[in-house]
């Protein structure tokens, strides 16, 4: 897995992990978050590095010391201590290939960090002129592919993202209006183990099976005393006094809003 698919043969366009260490080191959200600040507002000091993430000083040079130890930046020209600043080796992380427990919660970790992400930018829509906020992409699908079109899909994107990428390195390229926009790329097979759900196993005709009859309903015995429901505990125990107050409330507020009956006519 990577967060984007960089171009091959490109020098310093990406840094690939497969050491356990430098999957579980990358694998922490100020980490992330710092890497990908770097490739788009860097270099930058600890120090400013703290104003951007809401961390201290003291936290982010430690953090960045370690993402340094793992190849994923480094220190750029100018300044000492946390006045130095820093700068990513790469615009890239990839994984690819990295089968183990650590690239699973790197891969778990990246998923958290999109998810957020992407709820930043739906909770700050609204501050968005309107043609950008009519602009955005916001959706799903289902295709049926097979693995090899899945692959060819994936590089088809690569090839389109690809020919805006020398706008990322070259300012004077970009058009009047140009703003760095994030591209979440996520395509997963439905199934995630065994035969999909809509086909059924080889000689089951699911119409001839006949309804399987529950073997654990329990019927009491004839003149036997009712079972006294026990009362529950805990969170459980207030459960079902909240809903009944909840809907005393409603009824209530139902009779407050409807008209009043007719008065019958006196005399």
């Amino acid at each position: 897995m990577c967060e984007l698919t960089p171009k091959a043969g490109t020098p310093n366009r990406s840094v690939h992990l497969a050491d356990p260490g430098a999957l579980r080191a990358y694998a922490h959200s100020t980490r992330m978050k710092l890497v990908g600040l770097l490739r788009v507002e860097g270099p930058f000091t600890a120090t400013r590095a703290a104003e951007l993430t809401g961390e201290s000083a003291a936290s982010c040079s430690y953090h960045l010391r370690m993402l340094a130890k793992y190849g994923l930046v480094e220190e750029a020209e100018g300044g000492q201590g946390r006045e130095k600043p820093w700068r990513a080796t790469a615009r890239y992380t990839v994984w690819q290939g990295a089968d183990s427990e650590a690239a699973e919660a790197l891969n778990t970790a990246m998923a958290q960090r999109y998810f957020e992400r992407m709820t930043q930018a739906v909770e700050t829509r609204q501050q968005l002129p309107r043609e950008w906020r009519e602009a955005e992409q916001f959706g799903d699908d289902v295709v049926y592919l097979t693995a090899a079109e899945l692959a060819e899909l994936g590089e088809q994107f690569s090839v389109l993202l690809e020919s805006y990428g020398e706008r990322f390195d070259d300012p004077s390229r970009r058009p009047e209006g140009a703003e760095p926009v994030t591209v979440l790329r996520i395509a997963f097979r439905n199934c995630r183990g065994g035969k999909p759900r809509h086909e059924p196993p080889p000689g089951h005709t699911p119409l001839s099976t006949p309804p399987a009859r529950p073997s654990c309903v329990h019927r009491p015995r004839r003149g036997a005393a009712p079972e006294r429901r026990r009362r529950p505990f805990g969170p459980e125990r207030h459960a079902a006094p909240a809903r009944v107050g909840r809907l005393l409330v409603e009824a209530g507020l139902r009779l407050l809003h409807s008209p009043a009956p007719p008065r019958p006519a006196e005399g």
